[in-house]
């Protein structure tokens, strides 16, 4: 009698597997496609403090460069779908380089929007002592001596070149683009002389707009920024329509778990009406941007065919 009732009893406990442990039960990770110190980085380095201490787990953020951020998107697309692979992104990887060339991810399909974190535009920025001191004028110059009025980026396929081709579609004109290594290469350049304008990030521009070193002539965002909101849009300054804005966001693989979601959703919401981290955003430049997981795939997809179509009209490629 003992034994049946014992077999019994251990037959029960195999048979009948443990509740699955809550989310999160360990530490998650936080992917950045980018270098320590930028705008990615600074971002999310206040987000991640503030979701450690809710979830009570550690975040261990882990940055993969490489590929114009797209390899720590393809690890990101490609790992389990449980909530502990996360990733910051923004624009380029998601809808602008899958224009360019054959990449290991879908960004319509491969991931799991959670967030928007923040978002804005690009700045046209001249020296204080250029003849272009509006739009209007820099438009003027350029139509006369276009060989002289070539404009600098951070690079090919970032969102200050596809504006800048934006730009030239709207205007009309013939200038040459001036790719380099980097924002900060770029403002080197413009500083020294070698390059009449700059489409740059906000972020990397602003302390020499602040310091009267650098002259402002427009923001590409559909929006005055907050940081600079004496600077107008393109829109305002001539360009009806014109909209061309770098944002991050918060992605998972395809597929979270609602469970995962549950915890996620109201606790980056919370996040970004923190008064130190709204501040921590307006300091690289950027406003905050909440949205919901929907608000997010839908800005996704509408900027996916947006820049689709400008890296289409302006041949843009990867080279």
């Amino acid at each position: 009698m003992f034994k049946t009732i014992l077999v019994t009893a251990l037959s029960f406990i195999v048979i009948c597997p443990p509740a699955s442990a809550e989310y999160p039960d360990k530490p998650i990770r936080m992917l950045v496609g980018y270098t320590p110190g930028g705008a990615a980085d600074k971002l999310i380095r206040p987000i991640t403090d503030r979701l450690s201490r809710i979830l009570k787990q550690p975040f261990v953020v882990d940055y993969k460069p490489g590929a114009g951020a797209a390899l720590a998107a393809e690890m990101t697309a490609k790992a389990p779908a449980d909530g502990y692979t996360l990733h910051i992104t923004d624009s380029g990887p998601m809808t602008i380089l899958p224009h360019m060339r054959k990449l290991g991810y879908d960004p319509l399909t491969s991931f799991t929007p959670v967030s928007m974190v923040g978002g804005g535009g690009v700045v046209v920025v001249v020296l204080p002592t250029s003849k272009a001191t509006d739009m209007k004028s820099l438009v003027e110059l350029a139509r006369k001596d276009p060989k002289n009025w070539s404009y600098g980026t951070s690079g090919i396929g970032g969102v200050g070149h596809l504006a800048g081709e934006q730009f030239k579609a709207s205007a009309k004109l013939d200038i040459d683009h001036i790719p380099y290594k980097g924002g900060s290469p770029a403002l080197a350049e413009l500083m020294g002389g070698h390059v009449p304008m700059l489409f740059s990030s906000l972020g990397s521009a602003a302390s020499q707009i602040q310091a009267g070193k650098l002259r402002a002539l427009a923001d590409t965002s559909s929006k005055r920024s907050s940081m600079f909101p004496d600077v107008p849009t393109m829109a305002e300054a001539g360009f009806p329509g014109f909209d061309a804005s770098i944002w991050f966001g918060i992605v998972g693989p395809s597929g979270l778990p609602k469970e995962v979601m549950e915890k996620l959703v109201p606790a980056l919401a919370g996040i970004l009406k923190d008064p130190e981290v709204i501040a921590a955003i307006k300091r690289e430049g950027y406003d905050p941007i909440p949205m919901t997981p929907q608000q997010t795939a839908d800005r996704i997809k509408s900027d996916f065919e947006l820049w689709g179509k400008t890296v289409k009209s302006a041949n843009i490629t990867a080279d």
